[in-house]
């Protein structure tokens, strides 16, 4: 089992940030894209940021401007930094590895990290 382990969830007021933090495995991190997904209660998990190993970042419409995926090499962990925080970004928040910048998954999903967002 090759695990990302996400950090960095809380509470929140509206308009407010956090940062997530994910432990990669290293055998993981070189070479893979990494992306940041979330799942609200009775959605589908969704892809909200991903960084390519060479560190072109996509993003979803609904986070653009307010989100930022980055990656420290050396620490192998990927970061999302979560600004302008709204009530619909409420939801279990989980990174996980792409083989080869392609669109299959490298690793195996964590325990995610709840972010609630709410006055």
């Amino acid at each position: 089992q090759v695990q990302l382990v996400e950090s960095g969830g809380g509470l929140v007021q509206p308009g407010g940030s956090l940062r997530l933090s994910c432990l990669v495995p290293s055998l993981l991190f070189s070479g893979n894209a990494l992306g940041w997904y979330r799942q609200a209660p009775g959605n589908q998990r969704e892809l909200v940021a991903r960084i390519s190993s060479f560190g072109s970042t996509n993003y979803a419409d609904s986070v653009k401007g307010r989100f930022t995926i980055s990656r420290v090499n050396v620490n192998y962990t990927v970061f999302l930094q979560m600004n302008s925080l709204k009530p619909e970004d409420t939801a279990v928040y989980y990174c996980m590895g792409f083989a080869r910048d392609s669109n299959v998954f490298a690793g195996d999903w964590g325990p995610g990290t709840q972010v609630t967002v709410s006055s």
